[in-house]
Formats: C-alpha cells, structure tokens, sequence
C-alpha cells in the first residue's frame, strides 16, 4: 500500500515529483521522502506526515538536480515509523543507490535471517532493506545483473523505482504485475508511476506500462528494457480495480472509474432489491453506486456527505456521542433518507464495524429501511502482496454468512458481488490476483508466514 513516483531528466525534477507523489496521497499516508540526484550526490528528505506537511519551497530547494525519486508509504512489512520512511539510501561498493517500493515480500523474514547470519547490519525492519543487501552481494559486475541477482531471490510484489549516483533511474515490475507501475513523458523528461492520475496532475503524456517482469533503465542516453525473467506469469491485483487506485487511473490499461461502474451494474443484476434511493459510501463506493442506481433505474442520491478535514483528534468525547470516530467522516442527509428504503453501496465490508455503525446513523436520520451491497466478493483471506488487509479472525466474512453479517450491522439485507461478477466486471481477459476473496495464492507464502497461517495468527 504505497505509492512511487520518479522523473529523470526535468530541471525542476523534485518540484514534480512532490506533485506526482501528492497525486498518490491516496496510496500512503504515513510517511513521505524524496530522493534527488546532483553531481553524483543523492540527496534525501524523509517525513511522517503526508506530503504537503513533509516538503515547503526551501526543503524542495535543497533537493537539487534532474533526477528525482519519490514514495509514500502506508506500512505492510515493517513498522511506522521515521527509519522505515521510504526511499531508502545507501552506499555499497557499488556506489550509492536509492530504492522505493510499492509490494510487499513473501519470504523476506527467511531472507533477513540468512543475511543477518552472514553478517548483514539492517538498518530498517522493512522488507525492502533485503533488496539492497541482496544486491550489495550480487557477483555480476553491471547494474542490471546485480537487480536480476537480487530479485532472483526474492518472492511476493515489488514496483520498484531506483537512483543512483550516477543518474540511472531504474523501473522494476515482478513478474506476477501484482502492483500498477507505469510510464510516461514530459517533454524531454520521462516519468514513471505507480498511477496513470499523477500523469494528470504534471501534464504528462501517458506511454505504456512497465510489463510484468520488466527492468526499465532510463539514463541519459535514453531508455532501455531488460528482462528480470524470461516468462513471466501476470496475476494483477484485482483489489486495485475494487478499492485502491484512485478512480481517474488507468490500471492495466483499464479505466478505474468504468470498472467500478460495472461492478455496481452487475450487483444490481445479481441482487436486486425493491428500495427508493441508492446511496454511496463516499468516496471509494460512488462509482459503483452510480452503476446500480443505472442499472436497477433506483435513483441515486448523495445521503451519506464525507468530511475532507478529518485528520486527527486528540480528543474523543464519551459515550454521550454514539459512532464518533465514524461521524467525523461521515454524515447522513436526513433530507435524502428520511422515510426512505435506502440501499448503501460499498466497495468491500471488512470487520463490519464500521457498516453497523453507518446502518444505525442511516436509521437515526429516518431511513425506513436499509439494504447493503458490496459490489465486491466477501473479503475472506489476509493480502501478503502489498494491501493492509486484518487478520483472518478479524475478517468477519471469513467466519460469517451474509445473512448472519446483516444481523450483526443490523441492515435489513445484505448482499456481495460475486467473484464471477467481478471478473466480468474487469472485464479485459486478464488474469487477476482475488486471494483476498479466494485463498488462492499465486506466489507460493514464505515458511514463517505459512506457520502463522496454521496458528491463525495473521
């Protein structure tokens, strides 16, 4: 869950990468850096804070050159906390090198033992550490043979964007594509993104997208293409279509906002209710909402209004105000549901607490009756490629029916998209990655993980 930006060969490259990385706010929010190149000197600027808090005009001016990486990050592996900030910067005998990294590893613990082991001093408990220590330990003299090296080792999801000393930017998919990662063009210079809507915001001119297995190499003289391996085996992840990219991104050259649209579409086919308006949970489920209400001829209404000033509190009054944490970001239009059979649309039900908690401010604003759709399959299995997703004892479809769900959110009816719905609904002939909604795992789990699966642990 996070979100690279690079640009190579811009004089104002730190300026647009703080856009870019801005652009991917949704994708992070914990922590923020950036990384600049300059007569061979990397230099770094790392923050807890979203990117607005972490960069003003005089910091981005101590980020000099025409090169420029940058990462927000919302933590999987590894804890939240400043020395996990990402992009990483380190030097080895190969020179200095600077990583960023959307994925999460599968067998990185494993890895990490192995290492420490041999003498390797971490300096993070992140994941992506291992990468460089791998690479540190590659025998191949070039660039590119030392990533094929380090990567050859590693399992799991991993959009890369690395800096070197002298002036590469280096863009790396895994072969399973599970993470968007993409390419494009401003002016002379060449960007790369975990998104297509950064493009947007510095008037980039999209390309193509990295492909699944793919090393990209920009430098000076241009930009080249090597292969990480020589079949690669693509397992999108479908959760970015369903909740994570933002709505005006092309994933897998796939228009984000068409496809939630169609998730709602076929949700509305697939479970039909009689009901008099069709309200979103904004932001995420305004999409598909938007398809069921086409779809079902239900009228659709904004009754659920989201605040975009939430932060943080430091203060939570008692009991006295019911469903705080959830009022600060949402708030019923009485106007709307008052009297009303309502049907609320989702992306995804994960605990449930916070759809109990939006079913009884629905019914204190005077909804007569309310009915949930999720226009996504249950969320049954923890993410290990990247999404922050619970526990599986935390899932509340992993152990519940839909019937036994809506007692306990008190809705008067509950319903998903199938899995079946959802493919169509993607709809391109790809194969996706749904072990969230499955079980089934592309990429073979690492032991330790593998164990605390057993225990119920993770």
């Amino acid at each position: 869950m996070c979100g690279v930006f690079g640009i190579h060969g811009h004089d104002e490259a730190a300026n647009i990468a703080y856009l870019g990385m801005h652009a991917l706010q949704h994708r992070g929010q914990e922590s923020a850096g950036l990384v600049a190149v300059e007569d061979g000197r990397l230099r770094r600027h790392v923050a807890m804070s979203l990117v607005s808090d972490a960069f003003d005009r005089e910091q981005l001016a101590k980020l000099p050159g025409r090169v420029a990486i940058g990462h927000v990050r919302y933590s999987t592996s590894g804890s939240s906390e400043l020395r996990n900030a990402q992009p990483f910067l380190f030097e080895y005998a190969g020179g200095a090198v600077s990583i960023g990294h959307n994925g999460n590893l599968v067998n990185a613990d494993e890895l990490r033992a192995e290492l420490e082991a041999q003498g390797s001093i971490f300096q993070t408990s992140s994941d992506t550490e291992v990468i460089i220590h791998l690479m540190a330990k590659a025998r191949e003299a070039d660039l590119v043979g030392k990533i094929r090296s380090a990567l050859g080792r590693v399992r799991g999801a991993y959009s890369l964007v690395l800096l070197t000393n002298d002036e590469k930017m280096i863009a790396v998919r895994d072969p399973n594509g599970f993470r968007p990662l993409v390419i494009g063009r401003l002016k002379e210079a060449i960007v790369v993104s975990s998104e297509t809507c950064s493009f947007d915001l510095v008037e980039a001119e999209f390309i193509r997208e990295v492909e699944p297995g793919e090393i990209v190499v920009i430098e000076k003289g241009g930009m080249t293409s090597h292969r990480l391996v020589e079949t690669a085996q693509p397992t999108f992840c479908v959760f970015e279509h369903v909740y994570f990219a933002r709505p005006d991104s092309l994933v897998n050259g796939k228009a984000v906002y068409k496809a939630r649209e169609r998730m709602g579409q076929r949700l509305a086919q697939e479970k039909p209710i009689e009901a008099d308006v069709v309200i979103p949970v904004p932001d995420s489920g305004v999409p598909a909402a938007i398809g069921y209400s086409k779809e079902s001829g239900i009228p659709f209404e904004m009754g659920l209004i989201r605040s975009h000033y939430v932060g943080r509190t430091f203060i939570e009054p008692q009991e006295s105000i019911r469903h705080f944490g959830v009022r600060l970001k949402l708030s019923p239009v009485r106007a709307v549901v008052d009297g009303k059979r309502v049907v609320v649309v989702d992306d995804s039900l994960v605990r449930g607490t916070t759809s109990r908690k939006i079913v009884k401010m629905l019914r204190n604003a005077g909804a007569r009756e309310v009915h949930l759709r999720i226009s996504a399959p249950p969320t049954t299995h923890p993410c290990f490629y990247g999404i922050d997703t619970p526990n599986r004892s935390e899932l509340i479809a992993s152990s519940h029916t839909p019937e036994e769900i809506a007692r306990y959110v008190t809705s008067d009816s509950l319903a998903y998209l199938s899995h079946a719905g959802l493919i169509s609904a993607v709809g391109d002939g790809a194969t996706y990655c749904s072990a969230c909604f499955t079980g089934n795992y592309p990429v073979a789990l690492g032991q330790s993980t593998l164990v605390q699966l057993r225990r119920g642990a993770v």
